[in-house]
């Protein structure tokens, strides 16, 4: 059966159990949106994102898919077009890592770099390109989530920074080949509190993310709401704006 266009504006958050991806969905909600939720494995933290999202009055949807498998991908894009009828705001967060240190290169295995890239590169790729047909229709946006370990290097395992430096490239590509009608950015967060940097820092955690606020201007590291609110600038105004990474870390980066 066709589906039906919503009145309302629709978008689809990859990774959107936790995180960046959570605190985008929510932000999304809040200006209007319906959502649809994507996760790959944690179920109820993305029923917990759709509990918040509802709570501004959005209609949500929660797709499972690995971003990885095509297949996956356009059944969950006919399963958004089949509830939504449209889409205007794509955001492809979902991503993984190795816990293998940057300095380990025998302990990291072919198996691992390429589920990284095949998780944060190509589903990105994927994703969009099955997104495009609704996208278009409306003149829609996509916001890409890299890193700030992307645009420079950092204590990040090197599957997991390539791979965000070919989000970078990979943006830019795609603002070349879909405008005029769709823009495309991304967002290169810093150092941002909470559960996957406690994995990466362990337990220098609190230590070394206190040291990082006393060395940015704006004197504290970056949080997913910060996050969320930058990608829902970039999907819903400057229209003028494509192509383009926005580094979201207090002004760290430009200050060292």
């Amino acid at each position: 059966m066709p589906s039906i266009r919503s009145p309302r504006r629709a978008a689809l958050v990859t990774g959107a159990s936790s995180g960046i991806g959570r605190a985008a969905a929510v932000a999304l909600a809040e200006a209007g949106f319906d959502v649809t939720i994507n996760y790959s494995g944690n179920a109820d933290g993305a029923k917990q994102t759709a509990a918040l999202a509802e709570a501004f009055g959005a209609t949500t949807l929660i797709e499972r898919c690995d971003v990885s498998d095509d297949a996956g991908v356009r059944a969950m894009l006919a399963a958004h077009q089949a509830t939504f009828g449209r889409l205007d705001a794509l955001v492809n967060n979902a991503g993984t890592t190795t816990n293998v240190g940057p300095k380990n290169f025998e302990e990291l295995t072919a198996d691992e770099w390429d589920r990284v890239f095949a998780v944060n590169v190509r589903g990105v790729f994927q994703v969009t390109r099955a997104a495009v047909p609704m996208l278009r229709e409306v003149k829609g946006s996509v916001v890409n989530t890299a890193s700030i370990v992307g645009l420079r290097p950092g204590p990040q395992p090197l599957p997991y920074a390539a791979s965000k430096a070919a989000v970078v490239s990979l943006t830019k590509l795609l603002a070349l080949n879909l405008g005029p009608d769709i823009r495309v950015n991304a967002v290169a967060p810093g150092w941002m509190e909470g559960e996957w940097m406690e994995r990466m820092l362990g337990e220098r955690y609190d230590d070394l993310m206190g040291r990082r606020a006393k060395l940015t201007p704006l004197k504290r590291v970056v949080t997913a709401d910060d996050v969320g609110e930058t990608i829902l600038n970039l999907l819903v105004s400057n229209k003028m704006v494509t192509g383009e990474v926005v580094v979201i870390d207090g002004g760290f980066a430009s200050s060292t």
